[in-house]
């Protein structure tokens, strides 16, 4: 569960490490609440490196997000439950594509139906 103000980690190459929740924009069945698969819109906080020549943003930037990984889990219709142990997000343009190259991590497959096909391809697997 995502609100406004919280930090996630960045898990993809764009240059940031860390950035913060301003606004929910994708709602789910809360307004006030962010899931995997809404879209966000955050600032940057810390970037991955000092050397700004490899960072594709920079800090204090507000960009869009999707979420992909959350603390509360996603319950699935099989009754399988997902956890995950931080909040972490995927930072994306202004025509909701992914800014990097490669992904960190598995994803739920959840994303897919959601239209984010993309971002599952760049990640190391889904499940």
């Amino acid at each position: 569960m995502i609100q406004p103000q919280t930090i996630l980690k960045v898990v993809d190459n764009s240059g940031a490490r860390i950035v913060k929740c301003l606004r929910i924009l994708k709602k789910g069945n809360n307004p006030r609440k962010g899931f995997i698969g809404d879209i966000l819109v955050v600032s940057v906080q810390k970037l991955r490196s000092k050397n700004r020549q490899f960072s594709k943003v920079l800090k204090g930037d507000v960009v869009l997000a999707l979420v992909v990984k959350t603390k509360n889990p996603l319950k699935r219709k099989t009754g399988i439950s997902l956890r995950f142990d931080e909040n972490c997000a995927v930072l994306l343009n202004k025509q909701r594509r992914p800014l990097a190259t490669r992904m960190f991590g598995v994803f739920p497959r959840e994303l897919r139906s959601l239209k984010f096909n993309r971002v599952l391809t760049l990640s190391s697997g889904f499940f």
